[in-house]
């Protein structure tokens, strides 16, 4: 089985969607991760509204790059533009692309109607599931 990292600043939100996405649609050929150049903990609405696909990021933890089991990545993906400019080099690896995908919590930034924010966060996890769905084509290139 192939392994694939998905790296973000802080592994609260866009990568974890990655990751979860990753268990439920290719858990029979991938075998995910995710990591934050930082750690800021799980986001309460990533978790929400993946709960909404029947996807629960309850079991992942938000970690570092320095917390990974020391492993050989086949693919690692950076999902902020902020982890692609400090990506660390990870021997040995694959390959390394870029995808970034919007920051949920900035897009939500000022806005007070719950329903709005929830919203700037399943688009994001639209965005997300489109490409996971389309992630072993990244393994081809």
């Amino acid at each position: 089985m192939k392994s694939v990292l998905f790296l973000c600043t802080g592994n609260s939100c866009r990568s974890q969607m990655a990751e979860g996405f990753v268990r439920a649609l290719h858990k029979d050929h991938l075998v995910p991760f995710s990591a934050g150049i930082e750690r800021h903990g799980m986001n309460p609405q990533a978790v929400e509204v993946m709960q909404e696909l029947g996807i629960d990021l309850l079991q992942q933890r938000s970690k570092t790059i320095d917390q990974l089991p020391d492993l050989t990545f086949d693919l690692v993906v950076t999902v902020c533009d902020h982890a692609s400019e400090v990506c660390p080099v990870f021997p040995g690896v694959g390959r390394v692309v870029h995808q970034s995908f919007p920051d949920p919590p900035k897009m939500a930034e000022g806005l007070s109607d719950r329903q709005e924010i929830l919203e700037c966060y399943r688009s994001v996890r639209d965005q997300i599931k489109s490409y996971v769905e389309e992630l072993p084509l990244e393994f081809d290139s």
